[in-house]
């Protein structure tokens, strides 16, 4: 519940009053030679009528409840009391102060005042509530944005160490095997964790970059393997400059290596093809299998698991395909870049 004081709302029904007083200008304009006079007693009222609307808004109806039936009906009254009598008494005030110009037609009942406070709480009510409700979407959308955006930061959190254990323990086997290609794996690990934690920070990265990334996880990925893996590694990219969110498409590619060429014991192979048109992305990644069942039953791991829930949180056209094959594993991966949210 707000305070009696605030001064942003307060500056809103400043405005509406002088909104509304603008409203009686143009009503004036038709009082030939009153209209000034007539202006004048407008100024004087709207801003009785305004403190009077903002009370009743921001702190008479928030504090109305049937548990408190005495206390609201008072708080009603005296309301309806300031709205009528309490306008009349304003007007009078005006009137002696040679501020406010009687006119004709009855205006010295209570009756007319009672007439334009009851005009005036019709237009404040109305565009105090779309105001509200406005503030209400905008505010709805930017936790929805701040929710979205604390949810993507953690499943990057999640792939980043995922992809970073996965790569550790490639380099674990090498060491354990004094191999003398673990020198390289590690330099190589090193230019992918300085791009994850320079590059990939950030909401967008260019196309080549991720490309470049990819690149090097292939490299780092070749050096586990003898010359029996077959990889193949192509791209038709338009426009490398344009943007897409960092690091992907990678659990697409480390699931080839990790689930498909590392579990093959026969001419393993990693066949991956990007493809972006027109802001049309289409993403292909082919690897040998075991699995001869063919049954098309896909187990995901918490790499693909993020990747489906990323695309949620970013796009609006998209589409993930992962087909089990007799000997071989498809998962392609379509994006209209431009339905970014």
């Amino acid at each position: 519940m707000r305070s009696l004081f605030d001064i942003k709302r307060f500056k809103l029904y400043g405005w509406l009053g002088l909104a509304f007083l603008l409203l009686g200008l143009l009503s004036n304009l038709t009082h030939v030679g009153e209209a000034g006079k007539r202006f004048v007693n407008d100024c004087w009222r709207i801003g009785y009528v305004t403190i009077l609307h903002y009370i009743l808004f921001e702190y008479t109806l928030p504090r109305l409840s049937w548990k408190k039936f005495i206390r609201s009906l008072l708080l009603i009254t005296a309301h309806l009391f300031l709205y009528s009598e309490g306008l009349y008494l304003w007007r009078e005030t005006g009137v002696a102060l040679n501020i406010y110009t009687p006119f004709p037609a009855g205006s010295h009942e209570v009756g007319p005042q009672m007439e334009y406070s009851i005009a005036s709480l019709v237009f404040f009510a109305i565009i105090r509530h779309f105001y509200n409700y406005i503030k209400l979407k905008q505010t709805a959308q930017q936790l929805r944005i701040e929710k979205q955006e604390a949810e993507l930061n953690y499943l990057k959190s999640q792939t980043n160490p995922h992809f970073l254990f996965n790569t550790l323990n490639n380099i674990y086997s090498l060491a354990r095997d004094k191999s003398d290609l673990a020198p390289e794996t590690i330099l190589r690990l090193s230019k992918i964790l300085r791009y994850m934690l320079y590059e990939a920070g950030g909401p967008y990265v260019a196309i080549e970059q991720e490309l470049k990334v990819i690149g090097d996880y292939i490299s780092l990925e070749k050096l586990r393997y003898d010359d029996s893996l077959r990889i193949n590694f192509n791209y038709d990219v338009e426009d490398l400059k344009q943007s897409l969110p960092p690091l992907l498409l990678i659990p697409l590619v480390e699931n080839a290596f990790k689930h498909g060429a590392a579990e093959t014991r026969d001419r393993p192979f990693v066949d991956i093809h990007l493809s972006v048109v027109k802001r049309q992305l289409a993403f292909f990644v082919r690897n040998s299998t075991d699995d001869l069942s063919g049954d098309g039953k896909v187990k995901e791991n918490i790499g693909l698991s993020n990747l489906r829930r990323q695309l949620e949180l970013l796009y609006t056209d998209y589409q993930v395909s992962l087909e089990q094959h007799a000997s071989e594993f498809l998962a392609t991966l379509k994006i209209n870049l431009a339905s970014h949210v």
